[in-house]
């Protein structure tokens, strides 16, 4: 019933910001601008590949100023990128070009090279390099096709231990143990890029606390409400107390903690973003839910005016 990551969603402290780094360095499109929707005077940035594809869609919600929070345990603190090993000296050249300091690739697994870096709130981030991903990511942007970002590779999360977010994985979420190395445990509902997460056993590190530069939570992907509904059925067996399922709007959501205290999600794969927007302008502008569209000149004025302009970049 879990067929992988849906999407990521994390906090930066800085809206235009957030885009040029996202959309500018990196290269993702901005397939959707529209607001939280439980703090509509807060932006809802996505970015993923062309159509917003799960499994590749990272997500923002900016809080102009808000102070940096830590990594920790309890946390999902790196979020991974899968791009083809071919890329490394493009991609070393333009984390150069653009003055972002990254760690030397190392291998993680046969067949990956990690590279380390993080964006300007500190958010964790590694492009992995590896020849078994077959997606095409964003390819009409700025950046070469053969080089572009094809969605994430894995996700990391940080624990005392190890056992009771793995049991959840497998127990309720479908997913399987496929790798271990040291303090790593690699598990994935699909043995292939986009669908890692990989536990770390951290007992020593400080607990981990929310602020910019955090991972909000991360959502898993069902096909349907249907399914969505017996999976939930499965968290509040295992008192967890899920949520009601919440539209929003793209897609339905149910929300819960782990034992460790990283929020998840279990998201359906549709409608998809195209429902308000052509999938030739998706992005370009401020879509609301229809709760929110009597309030839209209200929140226009509440929010921070973003622009595009990526030539810098190119």
């Amino acid at each position: 019933m879990i067929t992988g990551i849906h999407h990521v969603t994390a906090i930066t402290s800085n809206a235009q910001n957030n885009i040029d780094f996202y959309a500018g360095i990196l290269g993702l499109r901005l397939v959707k601008k529209t607001v939280n929707f439980d703090a509509p005077e807060v932006y809802h940035f996505y970015y993923g590949d062309t159509t917003g594809t799960p499994g590749t869609v990272l997500t923002f919600f900016p809080y102009k100023g808000l102070v940096n929070g830590r990594h920790g345990k309890g946390m999902l603190n790196t979020t991974t990128f899968s791009v083809a090993m071919s890329s490394m000296d493009f991609w070393l050249k333009r984390l150069d070009r653009f003055n972002i300091s990254y760690k030397q690739p190392q291998e993680r697994f046969e067949g990956e090279a990690v590279v380390y870096f993080e964006d300007e709130d500190g958010l964790g981030l590694e492009l992995v390099f590896n020849d078994k991903d077959t997606r095409t990511g964003y390819t009409k942007g700025h950046i070469p096709p053969e080089h572009a970002i094809k969605g994430f590779y894995s996700v990391e999360i940080w624990e005392d231990g190890y056992e009771r977010t793995a049991g959840l994985l497998t127990e309720q979420l479908d997913h399987k143990l496929i790798a271990e190395k040291g303090n790593r445990f690699r598990y994935a509902a699909k043995d292939a890029p986009g669908n890692y997460v990989d536990i770390l056993c951290m007992p020593d590190s400080l607990k981990g606390l929310a602020g910019s530069g955090t991972v909000h939570h991360i959502a898993f992907a069902t096909a349907d409400r249907q399914s969505q509904e017996l999976v939930r059925r499965k968290i509040a067996q295992r008192m967890l107390n899920p949520t009601p399922v919440l539209d929003r709007n793209y897609f339905t959501s149910v929300y819960f903690r782990e034992p460790g205290g990283v929020l998840f999600e279990v998201a359906t794969e549709g409608p998809g973003f195209a429902i308000d927007e052509s999938p030739e302008h998706l992005g370009e502008a401020l879509k609301l839910p229809p709760q929110f569209e009597p309030k839209r000149q209200q929140l226009e004025a509440a929010l921070e005016p973003v622009t595009m302009n990526l030539d810098k970049y190119r």
